[in-house]
C-alpha cells in the first residue's frame, strides 16, 4: 500500500498542490476575517483538481492493472486526500499563531483562530470525508455530484456553526471571550474535532471500500 501511495503523491498529484496550502494559509493574516474560508479552499481548488487529473490520466485502469487489492486502492487515495486537508490545517494553524500575536486587540464578528476553532475545521473536514468517498467509491469514476453534496454538507455545518457563533452569547465567549483563554477548553474542543475527523473518515473509508469491491473497472 506504501508504493501505492507513493505513487499517487509522486505521480498524481501536481507539486502545486503541496504548495497551495501555504500560499492560500496566508490569508489567515487578515485581521478578523472569516477563517473558515482558508480551509475550503480545499474542497473548492484542490480537491476537484485532484479528481480531474486522476481521471484525465486514466489512473482507475492503470492502477486496477497492478497487483495491487482494491482496498489498498481506496486506501491510498483517502490517505492522498487526509495528507493533503492535513496539510492545509496545520499550515493555517501555524499563520494563525501569528495572527493572534499581530493583531492582539482585533474585534472578532466571527471565529477567532484559537484551538477551539480549529476543532470545528477537523469536524467540517470530517463531514466532507463522510459524504465524499461513500459516494464517489459507488463508481470511482464519477465524482461531481459526490464533490457537490460533500462541499455543501461541510459548508453547511460551517455555516450554521458561524451563525450559532455569533448568535449565542455562551458559544461567543468561548470561542471568542474568556473561553478562548481557557487551555483546557479549547485543547478539548481541538481534540473533539481530531476525534471525530478519525472516526467520520474511517467509516467512510470502510462502506467506500465495501462499495468499491462491487464495481467492475473497464
Amino acid at each position: 500500500m506504501f508504493n501505492l501511495l507513493m505513487k499517487d503523491l509522486k505521480l498524481g498529484v501536481n507539486p502545486m498542490f503541496f504548495v497551495f496550502p501555504f500560499v492560500m494559509g496566508a490569508l489567515m493574516l487578515i485581521p478578523g476575517w472569516l477563517y473558515f474560508l482558508v480551509v475550503m479552499y480545499f474542497f473548492w481548488v484542490s480537491a476537484p483538481n485532484l479528481f480531474a487529473q486522476f481521471r484525465g490520466a486514466n489512473d482507475l485502469l492503470f492502477t486496477a492493472m497492478m497487483p495491487v487489492t482494491k482496498k489498498d486502492m481506496v486506501k491510498a487515495r483517502v490517505s492522498v486526500f487526509v495528507i493533503l486537508e492535513l496539510l492545509h490545517l496545520v499550515i493555517a494553524m501555524i499563520y494563525s499563531l501569528f495572527t493572534v500575536h499581530l493583531y492582539p486587540n482585533v474585534t472578532y464578528h466571527f471565529f477567532a483562530p484559537y484551538m477551539g476553532f480549529w476543532g470545528l475545521n477537523f469536524v467540517m473536514l470530517a463531514i466532507y470525508n463522510i459524504f465524499l468517498f461513500p459516494m464517489f467509491y459507488k463508481t470511482a469514476y464519477k465524482y461531481g455530484t459526490a464533490q457537490f453534496i460533500s462541499i455543501t454538507a461541510a459548508m453547511v455545518f460551517a455555516g450554521v456553526a458561524q451563525w450559532v457563533g455569533i448568535e449565542s452569547p455562551y458559544l461567543y465567549d468561548i470561542f471568542n471571550g474568556a473561553g478562548a483563554h481557557n487551555m483546557t477548553l479549547q485543547i478539548s474542543i481541538l481534540i473533539a474535532g481530531i476525534v471525530i475527523f478519525i472516526a467520520f473518515t474511517m467509516i467512510a473509508y470502510q462502506i467506500a471500500v465495501r462499495r468499491f469491491l462491487k464495481v467492475e473497472i473497464q
